[in-house]
């Protein structure tokens, strides 16, 4: 059994590279995850890493769990986005406090969902008659929970706050009671198998639901120090994802550019100027951008052992290292992909493939351009326009 330490994570991710390689390019070829691939990572225990102990997981700490994905996704960037996000889910258990033993009662311990759009839930005996479709639901073909959100209807209208917000719950549901829609047909990130999922009147219980709403304190068996960053190494976790890609596509650049000569020029490739600028532009890039987001993990877990929950100071500072992470991930493969020169684009060589995922992960709500104004206006005192930035 994976221990969950880094060593031992890195090093069942390195007995699954294997089987990563062999079958990476069928997941991309069919838009979503080879089975293989899936199997492979829950015989390491991967999907645990977040998982509470007191439910069978690892329950690493944050940082482990993120280099962890970086290291699956330095091999094949769908495995790594899916294992991430589902992962991830683990950290979400909080928002079923009466239905968090069976959130972790499944075998393979691997979710998925999103949290946009919400659908309608009507309520009915014992819970609600839900209809909605979820787009991107990252590996909802080999999910065994799914999670999203939906608003409650009372009648002609939503239930509302005093202040006249609709009232919105979380909730998770089997993927046998869902529709998946197949038609993930993207740029990049192509294995992720991120279809739509849609609900239509589907009767969910109201022990699978929760309010859609930040927690105080997390439930019984997750009170460990992962917990208190609540679900901030979820979002956060994005980033590592691209770092991998962009690592992949560095460590490419490296191998090839001492054999290709680029058309026109009497030397290797290695040996221009610009390239040498670029490749070391690049890898400065991705080294100060893990830098970044580790460190933002890694100054609260001393108060996180004590019990602590994350402030919204050190939110708004993980949000932002995830945030440029990403960004700074893709302007590494942009230099590579441009001292690549015409190699950027064939196929036989993995970095134009590193240039599509990595611009997809950009495109992320989570931790999008946009999402530079939310930590900006945060900073100035300003309520954040992102809606998740108390959780």
């Amino acid at each position: 059994m994976t221990e969950g330490t880094l060593e031992s994570l890195l090093g069942a991710v390195e007995q699954i590279a294997p089987i990563l390689r062999e079958h990476g390019a069928r997941s991309e070829k069919q838009c979503r995850l080879a089975q293989e691939i899936v199997e492979a990572m829950v015989g390491g225990g991967l999907y645990r890493v977040w998982t509470p102990k007191a439910y069978g997981g690892l329950e690493a700490d944050p940082v482990t769990g993120l280099k962890m994905f970086e290291a699956v996704a330095k091999v094949d960037s769908a495995a790594g986005w899916n294992l991430m996000l589902s992962a991830g889910g683990a950290t979400f258990g909080p928002l079923f406090p009466n239905g968090v033993d069976e959130w972790f009662d499944k075998p393979k311990g691997i979710f998925g969902g999103a949290l946009n759009p919400p659908g309608k839930a009507i309520p009915v005996d014992g819970g609600y008659r839900v209809t909605s479709r979820t787009p991107f639901v990252s590996g909802c073909h080999d999910a065994e929970w799914i999670a999203g959100p939906a608003l409650i209807v009372d009648g002609d209208d939503f239930r509302r706050t005093e202040s006249g917000m609709p009232v919105q719950i979380a909730l998770f549901y089997p993927p046998q009671d869902a529709e998946i829609i197949d038609h993930w047909d993207t740029l990049g990130m192509r294995g992720t198998g991120s279809h739509d999922v849609a609900l239509n009147d589907v009767f969910v219980p109201e022990h699978r639901t929760g309010p859609l709403a930040p927690w105080k304190t997390p439930p019984k068996g997750m009170e460990g120090p992962l917990y208190r960053y609540t679900i901030w190494p979820a979002v956060a976790a994005l980033a590592p994802v691209a770092f991998g890609v962009a690592a992949a596509a560095i460590d490419e650049l490296v191998e090839f550019a001492v054999n290709k000569t680029p058309a026109y020029t009497p030397s290797p490739l290695r040996e221009r100027p610009v390239a040498q600028s670029q490749i070391a532009e690049a890898e400065a890039k991705l080294g100060s951008a893990r830098a970044y987001l580790y460190q933002a993990f890694d100054e609260f877990w001393d108060e996180a052992k004590q019990g602590q929950m994350l402030p919204q100071k050190q939110k708004t500072k993980v949000h932002l290292a995830a945030t440029h992470g990403i960004q700074a991930a893709a302007e590494a493969v942009d230099l590579v992909h441009k001292a690549a020169g015409t190699s950027g684009i064939r196929r036989e060589k993995s970095i134009e493939r590193h240039f599509r995922d990595v611009h997809v992960i950009t495109q992320h709500a989570f931790t999008s351009a946009s999402r530079y104004q939310s930590v900006g206006r945060s900073m100035f005192g300003l309520p954040s326009d992102w809606p998740f930035a108390p959780f």
